[in-house]
């Protein structure tokens, strides 16, 4: 034991002189002390060909990066960014260039991440928004391999797709996300949908498929969180509508107008049969409406349709008789999945429709309703950009709430900063454990001759005795 004692005076020294010398760990600035931009994307054509420099012809997987490379990542850290556009930003015709059905978000994100600069990325596309986050240390080439991509996807030359997109970085990434999940960027302010959206676009990304990694999978869930908080401690949603509602509000303020009919005289017609289509006839049945047409490619899921509202009256119709329902029809509302338009001028006039009343309300995105249908004199058309009327009223009735959603989700924001700001730590604490341990290794060598005498079992001793020196020092508490 007296020997032991002796190896921990010889120990101590070596060790708080190495401490001594160690530089003081800097401090993550708070988001509230750095100034915040948000900005429209616009860089140059000069960043294009820095994200394939490193890349062979044809390659398809990210170069694997040195160790060097990654000793870089690690003590720059990676930051959060997003680019997108919304209806905010973009017309639909724009949006619905870049959309992508959920089963191929992560396929999406595999193609962003085969870029070296792009370290980890989750896609969410609904028919309001685009939105591509992405982690990454060099933030300039990265956002021109993700605006390389969305170019590439959507077929729209970079300059002109720069007109539409945003462009946001750390804090301000974090605090839109949030917002979004909290209902507060919708067109509809306080509608459920997005969180749900946002939800399964967190779950995509820690998929075995996924790309969201450590940082982005960790942003995506603390959004969630934040949106379900502040649903459930505000009034955020209370009353609040969906696309789908205010698409049914939109046609109830309209029907005397373009139609010279009330609204519940109406006869309505549905083309499309999924979830909101489902929405819609929820809203549709609260205002009294029992008959509705469903057209669809198949019977299946009007059937479910028709089994989940027993007091509305289903007519079911195939796609190939779709004209025929919207003949005799005074308000159609389009929700189909369609990669290419269900409805134009030509086919309206082709089918004799030109002759009377019609109202025609596209809610999906990419558009099943082409814009020159409006050029027909008979026929009004909408679309999810025709909402603001009922938006207006909505963002209105809900300003009280607005301010203390957003007192909220700045709460959770920060949260999620601490957590990304303490991983900048790991690699110095790292370097730290590693040096302290290779001095431990030195010390105990040069003691090695005083301690030939020692057996087996004390030099194990010994050397538990020193590791647990070091790992004291380095824990603390100071």
């Amino acid at each position: 034991m007296f020997r032991l004692s002796c190896l921990l005076l010889l120990l101590l020294p070596a060790a708080l002189s190495y401490l001594s010398l160690l530089p003081a760990p800097s401090r993550v600035p708070s988001s509230s002390s750095s100034t915040r931009r948000s900005t429209r994307y616009n860089t140059g054509s000069h960043l294009k060909s820095t994200v394939d420099e490193n890349q062979q012809p044809g390659s398809t997987s990210r170069p694997k990066k040195s160790k060097s490379q990654r000793i870089l990542e690690s003590k720059k850290g990676l930051q959060v960014h997003v680019i997108g556009l919304s209806i905010h930003h973009a017309d639909v015709s724009v949006r619905e260039k870049l959309a992508i059905p959920e089963v191929e978000w992560n396929q999406a994100a595999t193609k962003i991440c085969e870029s070296e600069y792009v370290s980890e990325a989750a896609v969410l596309s609904t028919c309001n928004r685009f939105e591509v986050y992405f982690s990454a240390t060099e933030s300039r080439p990265a956002m021109a391999a993700v605006t390389k991509f969305l170019s590439g996807h959507s077929k729209i030359p970079p300059p002109v797709l720069r007109r539409s997109l945003f462009h946001l970085s750390s804090s301000d990434c974090i605090s839109h996300l949030f917002r979004v999940s909290g209902g507060l960027d919708s067109l509809i302010v306080g509608e459920g949908q997005i969180l749900s959206q946002v939800r399964q676009c967190h779950l995509h990304s820690i998929e075995e498929e996924g790309r969201g990694g450590k940082v982005i999978s960790r942003l995506l869930e603390g959004s969630v969180k934040a949106g379900k908080r502040v649903r459930s401690e505000t009034d955020i949603s209370k009353g609040s509508v969906s696309i789908s509602s205010a698409a049914a509000e939109l046609s109830e303020m309209r029907s005397m107008s373009a139609l010279q009919l009330p609204f519940s005289e109406a006869r309505l017609c549905v083309v499309g049969a999924g979830k909101m289509t489902r929405l819609l006839v929820t809203h549709l049945a609260s205002r009294g409406l029992q008959r509705i047409s469903i057209v669809n490619r198949s019977y299946a899921r009007p059937r479910e349709l028709a089994e989940q509202f027993p007091d509305v009256e289903f007519e079911i119709v195939l796609e190939e008789d779709m004209f025929d329902v919207i003949g005799r029809s005074d308000i159609v509302y389009t929700a189909a999945s369609a990669a290419e338009p269900l409805i134009s001028k030509t086919l309206l006039e082709s089918n004799g429709l030109s002759s009377r009343p019609l109202m025609i309300v596209d809610i999906g995105v990419p558009r099943n309703v082409e814009p020159d249908s409006n050029l027909v004199p008979s026929v009004t058309c909408y679309n999810v950009d025709d909402l603001s009327a009922v938006v207006a009223r909505n963002t209105a009735m809900r300003q009280k709430e607005m301010i203390e959603a957003q007192n909220l989700l700045e709460e959770e924001a920060q949260t999620f900063e601490m957590w990304q700001g303490s991983l900048g730590s790991v690699p110095m604490i790292n370097q730290l454990q590693e040096k302290a341990e290779e001095y431990r290794e030195m010390e105990v060598k040069k003691a090695s001759k005083k301690l030939s005498s020692l057996s087996e079992r004390e030099l194990e001793a010994v050397e538990r005795l020193s590791r647990g020196i070091v790992n004291k020092l380095l824990i603390g508490p100071w």
